[in-house]
């Protein structure tokens, strides 16, 4: 059955409260504006581990806003966040730092340096956040990251010369190369075509199943969210206006729900 989303003061009420002990991640009422433009108005989730949960909404609803709050690259204005158990107003700066380093963050635009090679993108941040790898070690993370991702014949070229899916699979191996607990995917399948698009699709769920990774998945594309949810919520005027998995929605009666789901 489809829920609607309500939030007490102390609670979040969702049909997975028996698993809170599992929780990887927790908003309570979070809010976020840009001048008079209030995007995130009062948004309250939870992310239970090795969930692959996945946000929907009209462009402006505040999807991308919001996954950028929990790497730190918006400030909330008001609410709490949790991330593996720890509220991240009651931690220092640097163990926020760290925390944040167990998050994976793939961009819509796989944020590749396109005059590194292939290797090199995915050096970078092994060299960057762990100082003490040895150079076999490197490699070896480097290839295990591209055979994840089926790339290992393209250890050597610049990025400029792959495809838009391979791009993709890039940016993909080079947040995973860091064996992140919680991965975060910015609309992960935008300007692919349907083929490319499912590969990426069920990619996730690949990763999913091998790392036991908790996902976030922000997305308009119908396809990529019957492929890759567990569980989906709809963000509507800056708050979470449903909870449900795929079939409720999919069977939901609402006019503005079923638009998303019209073929």
């Amino acid at each position: 059955m489809l829920n609607k989303l309500i939030f007490s003061e102390t609670d979040i009420k969702t049909e997975t409260d028996n698993l809170k002990s599992e929780y990887v991640l927790e908003m309570k009422h979070l809010k976020k504006s840009f001048g008079e433009n209030h995007v995130l108005q009062d948004i309250s989730l939870v992310l239970n581990k090795g969930e692959n949960l996945v946000i929907l909404g009209q462009s402006g609803s505040g999807k991308s806003v919001l996954i950028k709050c929990i790497v730190g690259l918006n400030e909330a204005d008001e609410g709490k966040l949790f991330i593996l158990g720890n509220n991240i107003e009651d931690i220092k700066a640097e163990e926020v730092i760290e925390l944040r380093k167990k998050i994976g963050f793939l961009f819509q635009s796989g944020a590749l340096y396109d005059s590194m090679t292939v290797r090199e993108n995915l050096e970078f941040p092994l060299r960057r956040q762990l100082h003490s790898l040895t150079k076999e070690t490197i490699n070896s993370l480097v290839s295990e990251a591209l055979e994840n991702v089926g790339l290992s014949d393209s250890i050597d070229i610049t990025p400029s010369e792959l495809s838009g899916g391979m791009r993709k699979r890039l940016g993909l191996a080079r947040t995973l190369i860091l064996k992140p607990e919680i991965m975060l995917y910015d609309e992960p399948t935008t300007g692919l075509d349907p083929i490319t698009s499912k590969e990426i699709s069920k990619l996730i769920v690949e990763v999913q199943k091998k790392y036991n990774t908790s996902s976030i998945i922000i997305t308009h594309d119908i396809e990529c969210t019957k492929l890759t949810a567990d569980r989906i919520i709809v963000l509507r005027n800056g708050i979470c206006e449903a909870e449900g998995s795929y079939s409720d929605f999919e069977n939901s009666e609402d006019e503005w729900i079923k638009s998303f789901f019209e073929k």
